[in-house]
């Protein structure tokens, strides 16, 4: 687990137990629809953070319920944590290594 300016960066073993353990979550994937209907951690929201109205979407959360966020590889959860931060989010969660971390340990996927 790290933290680089008041966002945690946790490894898939963290992020599964924090996710599946609290009831006030909101589980957000960046990546594309596609990407998104190909399999995604369950309960996932998706927002891609190529559109044009990704800031629009993120603006609908609650800011006072911690954010869980996750793309393939980390990149593009890590460039959208300024959004995040920018719409008044303080509690920013994103998963170690993205997707394909989480399903190098064999956790569980689902799809659309």
């Amino acid at each position: 687990m790290t933290s680089e300016n008041d966002v945690m960066t946790l490894k898939p073993e963290i992020f599964k137990t924090k996710v599946y353990s609290n009831i006030d979550v909101q589980l957000i994937d960046v990546r594309t629809p596609e990407e998104f209907n190909s399999g995604h951690i369950e309960n996932a929201i998706n927002f891609n953070y190529f559109s044009e109205d990704f800031k629009d979407s993120i603006s609908l959360l609650q800011t006072n319920v911690p954010v869980y966020i996750y793309c393939r590889s980390g990149k593009r959860s890590s460039k959208s944590v300024e959004a995040f931060k920018t719409v008044g989010f303080d509690s920013i969660y994103q998963l170690k290594g993205g997707l394909l971390n989480w399903k190098k340990l064999g956790f569980r996927t689902t799809s659309n």
